[in-house]
């Protein structure tokens, strides 16, 4: 057991740097017999101190879990040092995926191409590529089609925590709601924002269409 306040700082920050991916709380709980809420907390008031100092690191919540990465603001410089290329934009078509599966997850390929009308083969593997979506089972149907969500590097992309940090959705029942999100999808692809995806943005746009 942990019994130094220090040391639970400490020890979050290493197990979350030696992880280089995101850790469930609960795990951590358990490592360091802690509350959950306290890791939590403590993770949070890094966080904070982080972003305060100016700090080159950041803590996130994605959900259950923890991840630290690199603050944003540093990017071209790690781009640099470590000779990485900046992943393409994603297109119209797979912004458009990604947008089904993140408001009505889990779904199907099928389902995909029923609301987009054309086949999504393509969109749904460079989505899972880039890591942005995952498989997460089978439908109890005939054929047992696979399953797709989200994943925690759609929603450290995303800048959010949860799922319910995603903006509402414009109405798909009346026919328009996906002609307006494609019209501001469109609208969005001629001006990049540093390599994110913007959701938000996209959403706001097809609702003021």
């Amino acid at each position: 057991m942990v019994n130094v306040l220090i040391d639970i700082y400490s020890a979050i920050e290493a197990i979350l740097f030696a992880a280089g991916e995101s850790v469930p709380v609960a795990r951590m709980s358990l490592v360091l017999d802690t509350d959950e809420h306290e890791i939590l907390r403590i993770s949070a008031e890094l966080a904070q101190r982080y972003e305060a100092e100016g700090r080159g690191m950041r803590i996130l919540r994605l959900d259950d879990k923890l991840q630290m990465c690199s603050a944003p603001e540093y990017a071209p410089f790690i781009t640099k040092a470590l000779e990485q290329r900046k992943p393409p934009m994603l297109s119209p078509p797979a912004l458009e995926t990604l947008a089904i599966v993140a408001y009505f997850q889990p779904v199907t390929r099928a389902y995909i191409e029923k609301v987009r009308g054309v086949d999504s083969s393509y969109t749904v593997s460079v989505l899972v590529e880039r890591g942005l979506i995952e498989a997460c089972g089978k439908l109890d149907a005939p054929g047992r089609p696979t399953l797709f969500r989200t994943t925690d590097v759609f929603l450290r992309t995303m800048g959010i925590s949860r799922l319910d940090q995603l903006p509402e959705l414009p109405d798909m029942n009346n026919g328009e709601g996906l002609e307006k999100l494609q019209e501001a999808i469109n609208q969005l692809q001629e001006t990049e924002k540093d390599g994110q995806i913007t959701m938000e943005d996209v959403v706001e746009k097809a609702a003021e269409e």
